[in-house]
Formats: C-alpha cells, structure tokens, sequence
C-alpha cells in the first residue's frame, strides 16, 4: 500500500512564514514555503523534517553541494585563525593567492588585477565605473532579456522584468539595450542614437539567466568582441551565472573562443559564500587608490572556499559537469514530444532551462503553469525555480550524480504530466 506523501509545507514551515511576513522586506521573491532546517550534498531538510532534492543549489551558489566537508573545513580554519580584517586596507595571503589564481584561470595572456567585493550586483558596480575611468567614456549597452543585479548602476543595465525597475528611477544615465544575439542591433544603435566613440563598454551575459537560459546563436559573442575591439569599446563578460565550470567549462566565454576585457564573477566562486571578483587585464584595471573599495569583499573566509571551490574545479568537477549536463538535457528532451506544455529544453551543461508554454502550436509563455509545475516539484520534494516568463531553470550543484539527475526528472516529468492533465485544453 502506497503511503500519502507529507503535507508540504508542515506547521513549524507555517509558522516560520507567518512571523517572516511581520518583519522581513517584502520585495523577496518567494518561490514556496520552504523553511531551511539543514542542508548536505544536494538535500535539503526543512523545519518539520521533510527531505528535498535541491536543482537549485542556492541559486547556483552552492556548486560543490551543502556543507561540503572541504568547504566546513575551509570555514572553520580561517574563523578560528582570524575572522575581518578588510583587504582594502590590509593585506592577507588567502586574497592574494585567490587573485593569482583567477588571473590564471581566465582567458587572455595578459597580466591581470582582481577587485573583490560581496555580490554579483557590486562586481558588476565595480565593472561599470571601471569600464567609464579606464574609457573616460560615458555610455553603456546591454541587451533586452539581460539581468546584472538589482543596484542602481546594475539595474539600468539589467532588462528582464519591469518589476525590477518599476518606481526606481530615474536609472543611471547614457545606458542603451539592443536585441540579445543581434549584432545588428547594436550596429543600429550606432547608427541612430549612440555613437560609438562615446561607448565605455557592452556589457553581455554569454547565456542568459535570470532572462530565461536564452543561449544566443552561435558565434554572436566572438562577433560582439570583435565589434567591441574595432570601436575601442570595452567587452565585460558577465559570468556570474554561467561562470565557475557551469556551462562545461571554466567561462562561458571560452565556448567561442572569446578573450573578455572584463570578466565579472559571482555566485559558485565561494561554494555557497558571499563574493563577488571583477578582472581585467592590468592596463585596463589603472584606476590609483582610493578610487574603488569594498570593506568586506574579499572576505577571507569567502577567498578560502573559493580556493576550495578551484580546486576541485582542478580535480576534474568540470568536466563531469559537462557530462552530467548532456545527460540532463537528453533525460528532459523527451517531454517536448509527451507534453504540450513543455516548449523547448535549451542550455550548455548544468544551465538548463525548460520553456514552458500554453501549447505546442502557439508556443505563447504560460507563466501560470509553470509556477504550477514548479510548486507540484516542491510538494513532491523537488526545489527548482523559475526564470524569465515561464522557464523553469536546472541549476543543481556540480557535484550532481547520475542518480540525482534520474530522480529528478522523474518528479518534472510527472509534476508536468499531472499539470498538463489538469489544465483546460483549448477548444
């Protein structure tokens, strides 16, 4: 006799929810109630003791999994040799040797320099005024479908969702979108409204993320950095997401060859730690001191796991994200042809979004059932997210095993037949 699956969420997650509500901003984006109790590899235990497969690795923070034993042990070294001391004013050898080996790691022979910060959204800060002292230009492009953080300077960039922009502005002036893929795009941009002269840098997601794990056609960034070269304009990768051995390899960028002028990480580079690192060539980097600082970036105890994190990218981690990638994207392709909700299966490696649409002749976004899927995977003890309009998003833990990987297609796969059957079907 089958059991009856666990109410989801239980009461101590209801709780916990209700006296979140009181206090806490609520700008946050909840997904579904889950309330964190402990978490280890890719499960994660909630307040009343139910298990959960995590595809979402703390937003794609956690590469090596929860509580990875090396990265604990990282964390309990550096806390008990020294906690803060800022490497804007000091120096530390875990930060020096974090920059060296990021200098290493990212493409281009060059001599490079590193600033740390906190987040994703700072080092993208970081890019932008580094892009305008180095240039002493003013204007800046990105693209439609783009996501960079949510600061003021980083969202003017950022064009995903107008629920990130509404009642912020006005944004940071001299900053211009185009089509994502479309070289032409830019070049209209040229030609009409943005000189090229005037151009710092084209600030560019490899695959886009939050925009919906929209991968652009092929070659579009060896040509967008070719572009960028022949106007003196500054081409910045923003690898936050897809960087840190996500897509198969170290950079998206390396995928086409590309050689960024600068490069900005975030999210995996400290295993689940905050940090941020925006790198560029030396000749690039030539703002003096005193010019850009960050008390906190470069914590110690992040530079720590992040050199936990490269080496096991070292250890052969990439490239068994890149075949555990092919292997997702093969084990989720057949539901194209099983469901009319499910419109395409796209990405590189462990970045892979599921468009999810109202059917398969008009393939219009269904956000609706998406989020319907997503809550079905969460009441069924699979956390995924969405992205863009109706995406839901694949961004488990490098570490991922084949097991996992069957165990949580199968629960999609079966959330998305039982919405399927649910959903009214156009007459």
């Amino acid at each position: 006799m089958s059991q009856t699956p666990p109410s989801r969420p239980g009461p101590n997650a209801r709780a916990w929810v209700e006296r979140d509500a009181k206090v806490v901003s609520h700008s946050y984006t909840r997904t579904y109630p889950l309330v964190v109790q402990r978490a280890y590899g890719l499960i994660v235990e909630d307040v009343d003791g139910h298990r959960y497969l995590d595809f979402t690795s703390g937003l794609g923070t956690s590469i090596l999994g929860h509580c990875h034993p090396d990265v604990v042990k990282a964390i309990h070294d550096q806390a008990t040799a020294f906690i803060h001391m800022s490497g804007t004013d000091f120096y530390y050898p875990s930060q020096i040797k974090l920059a060296e080996e990021l200098a290493k790691r990212c493409p281009g022979d060059e001599p490079k320099h590193v600033f740390f910060s906190n987040s994703g959204a700072e080092a993208i800060e970081a890019a932008i005024k580094l892009a305008r002292y180095h240039t002493k230009r003013p204007h800046l492009i990105s693209f439609y479908g783009g996501f960079h953080g949510r600061t003021l300077g980083a969202l003017s960039l950022s064009a995903s969702k107008t629920v990130h922009r509404r009642g912020f502005g006005p944004l940071l002036p001299s900053v211009s979108h185009a089509p994502y893929g479309s070289i032409e795009g830019i070049e209209a941009l040229f030609a009409t409204t943005v000189p090229p002269d005037e151009v710092a840098a084209i600030v560019v997601e490899p695959i886009q993320g939050e925009g919906g794990y929209v991968v652009p056609p092929p070659g579009f960034c060896r040509e967008l950095s070719e572009l960028c070269h022949r106007h003196g304009i500054l081409y910045v990768a923003d690898e936050i997401q897809s960087g840190m051995g996500r897509t198969g390899k170290f950079l998206a960028s390396e995928h086409e060859g590309v050689v960024p002028d600068i490069v900005v990480l975030s999210k995996g580079l400290a295993a689940g730690m905050p940090l941020g690192a925006t790198i560029a060539p030396a000749r690039i980097m030539d703002w003096p001191p005193g010019s850009h600082a960050n008390t906190f970036g470069g914590h110690p105890i992040s530079c720590e796991t992040a050199l936990v994190a490269l080496q096991h990218l070292d250890g052969g981690l990439i490239a068994h994200a890149a075949e555990a990638g092919t292997r997702l994207i093969a084990a989720l392709g057949p539901l194209v042809d099983r469901s009319r909700l499910v419109g395409d299966v796209r990405g590189k490696a462990l970045m892979v979004g599921v468009e999810i649409v109202k059917d398969q002749a008009s393939k219009l976004s269904a956000p609706d059932a998406r989020n319907r899927i997503i809550q079905r995977c969460f009441e069924k003890g699979l956390l995924l997210v969405g992205a863009g309009r109706s995406v839901v998003r694949f961004l488990p833990a490098l570490v991922v095993s084949h097991d996992e990987i069957n165990r949580a297609v199968s629960i999609f796969a079966e959330a998305v037949m039982e919405i399927d059957r649910e959903l009214p079907r156009a007459a």
